[in-house]
């Protein structure tokens, strides 16, 4: 029998009114091991109605009792942390400690979350003008709404909730229906530490879901993180609504490796850049730029690394990369590849045939390999999302940073090399979000924020950090004059106020 997972609205599980399931594959077999209820709109109402009711008191609740419900999350999240990574394996396929990595970062955000006394500390001035103080100060939302992706069911989620809900909003997730169980594990450990009833709600579903949450009137702002069209689709919903939007996109990220670069430690960070969870990660690497004389090592050397990496279930600890999410999106990872010489590519390595015994109904591809890929080929185009790795030639610095910035993506990139001159020139000429210098996954540690350039962020405001706190408050202005009561009155003036 199959596992059924339910929305989770006001502190309860709900399974909701419309009759409609979808499937949850385990993709090491590939057979359906879970079932999850899919949200009408009025089980989206119901969510949001929660969160309202709950915000008439959680918005007004004192710092010191948000974060120590906070302080209890935490405790609970990592005492459970290894049961959390074994639900994402069994839904998502990477292994587990890759799993145990993605709870670890998620883990990050409810630090900073832990400490949002300081973060809402607001400003005051004194005496501005005679007898006059004015204060700043940041107030929460009210309901906010994410919707998160598949490839990161705990972590992209925890960027968000931990830190509305110190702000003082109540929020609504609606996770990725693929992968959904993490999400649900995540409210009852909420519960258990102390959350209120409505604070924190859960609804799967796929797109009458999302929209009805982009177009509630009782949600103050959207958080998403997903593909390029989806984000700008969302962006352009919710704001369109009235929202608050921040919704970030694909990416193509691209390393460059000079000439001057250790060639061995630019292979391992290639192959581990690009190749870990199977290439599901917004933040893969998946172009790389070899300058001069550096492609043929460069390649060779990727090669013989790649060609040992083992696949398998994420659940054995041998595996170093396990399979893809679904076969729909494992056969059109594999098109890339089977495509790639009819467009000009040389194909190194060809992971399409690769099948693991004991599981062949899975998920399964090899780690696939492109030399000498032209910027026209659909591989180098398109935000593939899987396991295949791009090398492309530039003969100068100014060539390769060219072709960078030539990507309608910004997300991330790096740059290998031991010439800090041109590293610093790189960070400051690049056009993306976030840049490694001989690191090939820049992500931002916690209270630094998470986001990219171009058509890898619509919306003004980045994740977590300052840029998250930010997002999930807003602004309010007091000026105050406090009369001495043995002054003559002022008088009326119908001039523009003027500080004296």
């Amino acid at each position: 029998m199959t596992k059924s997972v339910h929305h989770w609205i006001a502190g309860r599980t709900v399974e909701g009114t419309s009759g409609d399931w979808g499937p949850v594959t385990d993709p090491a077999t590939g057979e359906v091991t879970t079932r999850v209820a899919l949200a009408s709109a009025a089980d989206v109402d119901e969510a949001v109605a929660a969160a309202r009711a709950a915000f008439a008191t959680w918005g007004t609740a004192s710092l010191a009792q948000r974060t120590a419900v906070l302080f209890r999350f935490r405790a609970l999240l990592d005492a459970h942390r290894d049961e959390i990574a074994a639900l994402i394996t069994a839904e998502h396929g990477k292994v587990h400690s890759d799993a145990l990595g993605e709870v670890a970062r998620g883990l990050e955000i409810v630090d900073l979350a832990c400490g949002i006394t300081t973060q809402l500390k607001g400003e005051l001035s004194t005496q501005v003008s005679t007898g006059v103080d004015v204060a700043a100060i940041r107030q929460p939302l009210g309901v906010v709404a994410g919707i998160t992706p598949f490839n990161f069911p705990a972590m992209v989620p925890m960027w968000m909730f931990p830190l509305a809900i110190a702000c003082g909003n109540t929020f609504v997730l609606k996770p990725s229906e693929k992968d959904p169980s993490a999400s649900v594990r995540l409210a009852e450990l909420l519960k258990e530490a102390g959350l209120p009833d409505g604070v924190f709600n859960v609804v799967h579903g796929a797109k009458p879901a999302v929209d009805r949450l982009l177009a509630h009137p009782d949600v103050a702002a959207v958080s998403f993180v997903g593909s390029t069209p989806i984000a700008r689709y969302v962006h352009a919903t919710a704001s369109a609504n009235g929202k608050r939007v921040q919704a970030l996109g694909g990416a193509k990220n691209h390393m460059l490796v000079l000439p001057d670069a250790d060639l061995d430690a630019a292979a391992d960070a290639a192959v581990s850049a690009a190749y870990g969870s199977a290439g599901e990660r917004c933040m893969a690497i998946s172009a790389v730029v070899a300058v001069g004389a550096t492609g043929d090592a460069l390649v060779q050397k990727i090669r013989e690394r790649a060609e040992k990496v083992k696949v398998g279930p994420g659940s054995d600890p041998d595996s170093e990369m396990g399979p893809l999410i679904t076969r729909e999106h494992r056969d059109k990872v594999a098109s890339y590849v089977t495509g790639a010489a009819a467009e000009g590519c040389e194909v190194v390595l060809d992971g399409t045939g690769h099948t693991v015994e004991g599981h062949e109904g899975g998920h399964w591809i090899g780690l696939s390999l492109l030399d000498r890929v032209p910027t026209t080929a659909r591989a180098y185009q398109d935000e593939i999302f899987g396991p295949v790795l791009c090398v492309l030639r530039a003969e100068t610095y100014e060539e390769g940073l060219a072709l960078v910035n030539a990507s309608p993506f910004g997300n991330g990139t790096a740059i290998f090399t031991r010439d800090g001159g041109a590293a610093r020139r790189f960070q400051l000429e690049v056009q993306a979000g976030m840049v490694g210098v001989n690191v090939p996954i820049p992500v931002p540690v916690g209270y630094h924020s998470f986001g990219g350039w171009k058509d890898s962020l619509f919306g003004d405001h980045h994740v977590y950090g300052n840029d998250g706190v930010h997002f999930y408050t807003r602004g309010k202005v007091v000026t105050t004059r406090w009369p001495d009561p043995a002054e003559a009155p002022a008088g009326i003036d119908l001039g523009f106020p003027r500080n004296h």
